[in-house]
């Protein structure tokens, strides 16, 4: 038995539902690096850990339907952030812990989501996000879903914040170095060509 297997089984979402502002529009989850779709990365990683993964897209269902187990989209048609699809994940997921990245991050490796589920599991009912240095990284988190009813509380009440919404559910950090290679975010075009793979050996 892996140290995964001894984990509670979570549901897993990856954020590709954004508006690609900084991309000039582009479908992030769907530009290549190294000659593969960025989600498709992430959803290499993921896949082993879950049989329920989630992913929240806006454009394109069709495409990304191929690398999910179900597709969540935002109920407003005008890109509300991550937020939402936390929200609707959270409503759907099997499993009683939702493990949250974006699309945009094909770094981060099965040690960090360890990481996440474990310190999850330590501490029943809180949510855990990623701390890199002093600034956290709310979408890279797990939530219990038990609190998917705080979640849509606060979205009726215009709450568009993760991290506002897990700090007041007591959230706690896994704490990564500030320079962390792998916590890059593929934000802009510019970083699918600077940032080079990172690899651990």
């Amino acid at each position: 038995m892996t140290d995964f297997d001894a984990l509670p089984p979570c549901s897993i979402l990856l954020l590709a539902g954004g508006q690609g502002q900084r991309m000039g529009g582009r479908d992030k989850g769907l530009i290549e690096w190294r000659g593969e779709p960025l989600i498709q990365h992430l959803q290499r990683l993921t896949r082993p850990l879950t049989d329920d993964l989630i992913i929240s897209c806006n454009r394109n269902r069709e495409r990304y339907a191929r690398f999910a187990d179900r597709l969540v989209q935002d109920d407003d048609s005008d890109f509300p952030g991550p937020y939402a699809g936390i929200r609707a994940a959270l409503a759907v997921a099997r499993h009683g812990f939702l493990l949250v990245m974006p699309c945009d991050s094909p770094l981060l490796d099965r040690d960090l989501l360890q990481g996440l589920r474990r310190t999850a599991a330590a501490h029943p009912g809180t949510p855990v996000m990623v701390r890199q240095g002093e600034q956290w990284e709310p979408l890279l988190c797990c939530i219990p879903t038990v609190h998917a009813p705080v979640f849509e509380d606060h979205w009726q009440r215009g709450q568009r914040s993760p991290r506002r919404t897990m700090a007041e559910l007591g959230a706690v950090a896994l704490q990564c170095d500030a320079d962390d290679p792998r916590l890059a975010n593929f934000n802009t075009p510019d970083l699918l060509i600077d940032i080079k793979p990172w690899s651990a050996g």
